[in-house]
């Protein structure tokens, strides 16, 4: 196990240098630079501001500069945000995003489990039917049209929670529910698949021959070895959530780290996309990992194939 992880965490730092490399060199080949749009800006002034970012040096040499500070985990000073580093915009906008995120995976995982458990041991009964209607209702219906309804109907009529803003629990349920039917549709049909599936192997039917009760074989034999599939679309489905949905914050006026993502590329801040990228980057990279070592303790097949065992 050791070596696996090992092995996992030299991809892991190998990926990550990939992704830093490739995003500073695609970010320069977009037209202009960070001062192109400012208005009546002399161009000595301009040239000066290249100067004191480094801008004006050869971009090998950009590169060398950027590395350097990244190893010392400085992510720079955005280009537009005045007086502001990335590393403090991102320590004040993730917090908010990251609540967000991790209440809607939960509430999506814990229901699209149940969920696709349930239609699976019901299969064309009445709740396989209703598992798929709200499977399809996730996957076809965009997330901020949810929020919409749920903040007409839930906030505005009834009133039962504040239409927007931030700074109680209560303003978190409905951005937290409209995040959660994405996760909940996905991990529903893939646990309602994988169960079936499980369902059919042979020592399920050698389980219940041994006389095991129904709760042993579900949960021992059924769902340890349906839940695989699950396991691996958590790591980017946790990561794409948490970094910042920028349409739902906006939406209920959450302080989140996804408009800082997006506004980034339109203001051609090169340290703030490169920032951002990295951060959403390093958090994708590092669930992927903990998803393989998780593989690896739930399945020690997994860990052994690679040595021929």
């Amino acid at each position: 196990m050791l070596r696996y992880t090992l092995e996992r965490t030299i991809y892991m730092i190998i990926t990550l240098w990939v992704i830093v490399t490739l995003t500073f060199f695609l970010m320069h080949m977009i037209p202009g630079d960070p001062f192109t749009s400012e208005k009546r800006v002399p161009e000595q002034i301009r040239q000066n501001m290249l100067a004191k970012y480094h801008l004006d040096k050869p971009l090998i040499v950009q590169y060398g500069y950027y590395l350097k500070n990244l190893l010392h985990g400085d992510l720079g000073i955005s280009l537009k945000y005045l007086n502001r580093t990335v590393n403090e915009i991102i320590a004040n906008g993730f917090p908010a995003s990251f609540q967000i995120g991790m209440q809607s995976i939960i509430l999506g995982v814990f229901l699209g489990l149940i969920l696709g458990i349930v239609a699976a041991l019901n299969r064309n009964g009445f709740w396989d039917y209703v598992s798929m209607i709200l499977a399809i209702i996730g996957r076809s219906v965009p997330n901020f049209i949810i929020a919409t309804l749920l903040q007409y109907w839930i906030a505005s009529k009834l009133r039962w929670l504040p239409v927007s803003g931030w700074g109680t629990f209560a303003h978190t349920i409905l951005p937290s529910i409209a995040l959660s039917f994405a996760s909940l549709s996905i991990i529903s049909r893939l646990m309602r698949a994988s169960m079936l599936d499980v369902i059919g192997q042979d020592y399920i039917k050698t389980a219940k021959s041994k006389g095991l009760s129904s709760f042993e074989i579900i949960w021992r034999h059924m769902i340890r070895n349906a839940i695989l599939p699950v396991i691996t679309v958590l790591g980017p489905l946790i990561a794409g959530i948490v970094t910042g949905t920028f349409v739902v914050e906006r939406i209920f006026g959450i302080p989140g780290l996804g408009k800082y993502f997006v506004q980034s590329i339109y203001n051609n801040d090169y340290t703030m996309i490169l920032g951002t990228t990295i951060f959403y980057s390093a958090i994708l990279v590092f669930l992927v990992f903990l998803v393989d070592i998780t593989y690896g303790l739930i399945d020690p097949r997994i860990r052994l194939a690679k040595g021929g065992k």
